[in-house]
């Protein structure tokens, strides 16, 4: 992996799709740790997917401030922000390409456009294809792969740039257990070896697991953040999610959330969602 591990420090960060009657993300100040893994939590349309396009410069804040390193995000290059983070997002249109030609575009941003693939470059390929295990079938078609197997290629695509920041959107869709389970272990491994890890799920119990900071986000802004066992309570949860809950604690300390039977009639009371807020170093 590469010498450079940073994170993100949001100031205030504001922004709305076209034609749409609020904000997606509205005031987020949000500071990243590098050399760890964050999750971001939330429903669906609390903003993670756009909080997450807005940290990669795909889109641009209305209002506010973001950097990445040691300079604003839109002073980056895109071949630079490509050498140094890997994304893996949430579903994309798949052209016609081999597992292991798909898997060696991660290689991109460090050839020059006619260069030949080295052998640094095959030996990225074939690790980052073992690490994900796709290795076995190569030379397949990625429209004859399973959902679930084509998410891993797409991780072993990242993994081929040897990112110092990874960021993934729902990263085990489609995975089974077992696989989904592997990719944490491997998230860890990646964190343990100093690359900073950025990533949106849907998997609390997982997220609480193997993640040092969560942000748990609704309606586009901050609702708790920090520590899994200070974000994931049963009242935070339940009154995001509108949903009651119970939260449990694993023998190695990480909170389980727990989904209990209907919720109530009367509506959760509104979330006062504090606008600035920050991991502490």
């Amino acid at each position: 992996m590469n010498s450079f591990n940073a994170g993100w420090s949001l100031r205030d960060i504001r922004f709305r799709h076209p034609r749409a009657p609020q904000d997606a993300i509205d005031g987020v100040t949000l500071e990243t740790r590098a050399g760890h893994i964050t999750a971001l939590l939330g429903p669906n349309g609390a903003g993670k997917s756009t909080l997450l396009q807005i940290m990669l410069g795909v889109l641009s804040p209305s209002s506010g401030s973001a950097r990445f390193g040691d300079r604003p995000l839109a002073a980056w290059t895109r071949t630079e922000l490509a050498r140094e983070i890997g994304v893996v997002p949430q579903g994309e249109a798949e052209p016609m390409f081999t597992v292991r030609e798909m898997v060696a575009m991660g290689r991109y941003p460090y050839l020059g456009r006619w260069q030949r693939e080295r052998d640094v470059d095959a030996a990225a390929i074939l690790d980052a294809m073992r690490r994900c295990a796709v290795d076995t079938f190569a030379d397949r078609w990625l429209g004859t792969l399973s959902g679930g197997e084509r998410q891993r290629v797409r991780l072993a695509r990242a993994l081929a740039q040897e990112p110092s920041v990874l960021v993934l959107d729902e990263p085990t869709t489609s995975l089974d257990v077992r696989h989904e389970m592997n990719t944490f272990e491997l998230l860890r491994t990646l964190r343990d070896d100093g690359v900073t890890v950025i990533l949106a799920t849907h998997n609390l119990n997982l997220a609480a697991r193997y993640a040092n900071d969560l942000v748990l986000l609704h309606k586009g802004q901050i609702v708790a953040l920090g520590a899994p066992v200070t974000v994931l309570t049963a009242e935070q949860i339940s009154r995001v999610y509108e949903w009651p809950v119970s939260v449990e604690l694993n023998n190695d300390g990480a909170p389980q959330v727990v989904p209990l039977g209907a919720p109530p009639e009367t509506p959760p009371a509104p979330l006062r969602a504090r606008r600035s807020m920050e991991i502490a170093t």
